[in-house]
């Protein structure tokens, strides 16, 4: 294991220093952090990095394994484009967590901003999931095309939503489930709201049991609440928008 100080120094300077750590290296400490960005970029499986404090946008973006954990609060696009491996962040996380993600999954303690898990797909065994301990902003799961997102609402302020609002605006593929009430107006025409079954609850109790494990929380507090599930109504959400066209019809 190598420790490696990053207080004021230049974000590049400082992902040269951690990968060339990582060539000898199976994990790394990354100390001071002050919002350096695209720390763990491209990081392969096997290796594992600890952030202490806060990184920089695009944390973990094209990640292809390994693991990384944020003894902090992260910041804009984490997980961007990831296609594999897993996040564990102590605190809540920026804008657009998770977006474009193919694969992996990232673990949010508290609350994290707007657009969260936007066009996150699945392909075959890839799956990508994304738990959130607290609240969501806007447009939660927009135009996203697979994968899980599982919002627990834990430690609410009074007044405050679960979701914020439009989530899952254009969602085609994936499922959202969500804990406890929330305003029937949040929700984006499109989007069916079901009662999970037994397969997605089985689905939830295994991603609620990690959650606590990484942060300590009662699982059987967690699930004695109703969750709800959402899932797109359509494929095309948008294809009544598009002009026709006699010889490309819209069907």
């Amino acid at each position: 294991m190598k420790v490696i100080d990053a207080k004021e120094t230049y974000f590049k300077t400082l992902n040269d220093m951690v990968f060339d750590a990582l060539e000898t290296e199976d994990e790394v400490i990354i100390a001071n952090v002050g919002g350096q960005r695209y720390i763990g970029t491209g990081m392969d499986a096997g290796k594992s990095i600890i952030v202490q404090g806060t990184p920089g946008n695009d944390m973990a973006c094209y990640m292809n394994g390994g693991r990384i954990t944020v003894k902090g609060n992260g910041q804009d696009a984490v997980g961007n484009t990831m296609n594999g491996g897993e996040i564990v962040i102590y605190g809540h996380s920026g804008d657009t967590v998770g977006y474009g993600m193919r694969d992996g999954r990232i673990f949010v303690q508290t609350n994290v901003g707007c657009r969260g898990g936007i066009h996150m797909k699945e392909f075959e065994n890839c799956r990508p999931k994304i738990v959130i301990g607290g609240r969501a902003g806007a447009y939660l799961g927009e135009y996203m095309a697979g994968g899980v997102i599982l919002l627990l609402g834990l430690n609410l302020k009074e007044g405050r939503e679960v979701i914020g609002h439009y989530c899952a605006t254009g969602m085609h593929g994936g499922v959202i489930y969500i804990r406890g009430e929330y305003s029937d107006d949040r929700i984006s025409p499109g989007v069916a709201v079901l009662e999970p079954n037994e397969d997605d609850m089985k689905e939830i109790s295994d991603l609620v049991r990690d959650y606590c494990k990484y942060f300590g929380s009662d699982y059987h507090e967690i699930m004695n609440e109703r969750f709800t599930k959402l899932a797109p109504t359509s494929a095309r959400p948008y294809k009544n928008l598009y002009a026709r066209n006699e010889a490309f019809p819209l069907s």
